[in-house]
């Protein structure tokens, strides 16, 4: 489970002003829930989740991970948790097992399970044919595979997901996203980023709307639909941004 209270990371530019990326989010994820972070690019989507893995420190606020502190506890954070980007670097010269097994080493697997892990991942991504080979010759589906497979094998509870499918062919797509299906369906808690509104439409359980840094709306796609009428994400996206700039500047 993720719970944000309050979570604010602030950039100081070079002449001195603040640029809040994420402005105060609170949110929640459960147990066998897939949440959407919707979100235009720049949004403060990957700020965020980087928040969330322990890789920046808040500004301020904090969230938990399984009951784990951010701030206090941020070993235990990234013990509970597996986080796949788009853009996950991988070692061009070792082999797909020699990266497997090298991150599952860094989350402290016992070397005893380590190889049974390998083949019950390899079983479950169709990995076998390639993980004797090197990570440069393998085609970007493969190495998605191999990311996912680092990502998981201390299998965390729970699953970051940064707009993972970005820049990927039809067919590597449909495999992460049949694999977050996957991990709703075994109880992980499922926290996924992008600024598609079709992708947020047809795999979120629930979508928190991103805006400049800050929450526009939460709640489920059938929520959003009754509360505005509407049956296009991307007008009720819009339609949401509108009503906070209104309300912003009513407040100017």
């Amino acid at each position: 489970m993720i719970v944000a209270q309050n979570l604010t990371k602030v950039f100081i530019q070079k002449d001195g002003e603040k640029l809040y990326a994420v402005n105060n989010l609170s949110f929640t994820a459960d147990k066998g829930e897939i949440v959407v972070l919707l979100g235009v690019n720049g949004a403060g989507k990957t700020t965020c989740m980087r928040m969330l893995s322990t890789v920046l420190q808040p500004t301020a606020g904090t969230a938990t991970v399984e009951g784990f502190d951010l701030k206090n506890d941020s070993q235990k954070v990234r013990a509970n948790l597996g986080f796949l980007s788009g853009d996950t670097g991988l070692y061009s010269r070792l082999t797909a097992r020699e990266v497997i097994t090298y991150f599952a080493r860094l989350y402290d697997v016992e070397d005893a399970k380590i190889k049974s892990r390998i083949i019950e991942l390899a079983d479950l991504l169709d990995m076998h044919d390639f993980l004797d080979k090197k990570i440069d010759f393998l085609s970007t589906g493969m190495k998605q595979k191999v990311s996912i497979a680092r990502s998981i094998i201390h299998d965390p509870p729970v699953m970051i997901f940064d707009e993972p499918t970005a820049g990927l062919d039809i067919l590597t797509a449909k495999n992460i996203v049949s694999f977050i299906y996957k991990c709703k369906k075994d109880g992980k808690c499922v926290l996924f980023s992008t600024h598609i509104m079709r992708e947020a439409e047809r795999i979120a359980d629930r979508i928190v709307m991103i805006h400049e840094g800050k929450i526009l709306a939460e709640g489920s796609w059938d929520e959003f639909k009754q509360e505005t009428g509407m049956h296009d994400l991307d007008d009720i996206f819009i339609h949401f941004v509108t009503k906070t700039r209104e309300a912003d500047n009513e407040l100017q």
